[in-house]
């Protein structure tokens, strides 16, 4: 078809319909490799439940012992594909965005490609920071707590895989979506709808919010965790008036 010609509804349709089988092609093809990376896979996954994860050294925190088990036939199975999955949609997702903008692109302007550009790498960026901070310091000092506390040294913790996955990939996804603030702020920013002043001037309100979506995030009763995963968000916020304040 003549590039100069216009598109119909359905040839649109079709331009989608071959990305979105590329992109999940790419998804299934790091999947597949990652699922026959088992060892290399879970030794990542798994190793914030080890008293020798790079954080616990760090810390200086004593030694502990949190033992994992499977409750289901086909559960440990159905966890190896899952967490494949998940592993190779993140390998994947620069050429989904890429994908996606390359669908997209040709009905923007000039201009509003270089801020697209901009926003979806931004947005990707800070993602990812997220996610490594869920990793090294949030999740790692959430699993240490939660898995070691007791009510009676006669009561063991006995954690289920389920439950040690489910929570990373939780945890990790809802960091990866705090960590947007900034993007979101210069948007709105952008766009006139947030002023640095009015972020400013309600910045204790904003502290109060902040340490509410850190006690949902990590649902633990210490002070110092609270305090690990509330620090990064407030200082998120206050960047995001200085970025608000350069998008005037």
């Amino acid at each position: 078809m003549n590039s100069q010609e216009p598109m119909t509804f359905w040839d649109h349709l079709d331009v989608l319909r071959a990305s979105l089988i590329r992109m999940a092609i790419a998804v299934v093809a790091f999947g597949i490799v990652a699922f026959c990376m088992k060892e290399e896979l879970f030794s990542i996954v798994l190793a914030p439940c080890s008293c020798d994860f790079i954080t616990y050294r760090l810390l200086g925190v004593e030694a502990f012992h949190i033992h994992l088990m499977n409750t289901g036939l086909t559960e440990q199975f159905m966890i190896h594909m899952r967490t494949a999955i998940y592993a190779g949609l993140l390998v994947a997702s620069p050429y989904i965005l890429y994908e996606l903008f390359r669908f997209v692109s040709p009905g923007l302007y000039q201009n509003e490609r270089r801020y697209a550009v901009w926003i979806v790498g931004a947005a990707y960026l800070m993602f990812l920071v997220g996610t490594l901070i869920n990793y090294f310091v949030v999740f790692p000092l959430t699993v240490r707590f939660l898995g070691t506390y007791q009510v009676s040294p006669e009561v063991a913790n006995m954690l289920t895989i389920q439950s040690y996955i489910d929570t990373l990939l939780g945890m990790s996804l809802v960091m990866g979506v705090v960590f947007e603030l900034p993007v979101v702020c210069a948007l709105m920013g952008r766009m006139g709808l947030l002023t640095d002043h009015f972020m400013a001037e309600y910045r204790r309100h904003a502290m109060v919010a902040i340490l509410v979506v850190a006690a949902i995030i990590t649902p633990t009763t210490d002070v110092f965790t609270l305090f690990v995963v509330a620090l990064p968000i407030y200082l998120l916020y206050e960047v995001s008036i200085q970025i608000v304040r350069c998008t005037k």
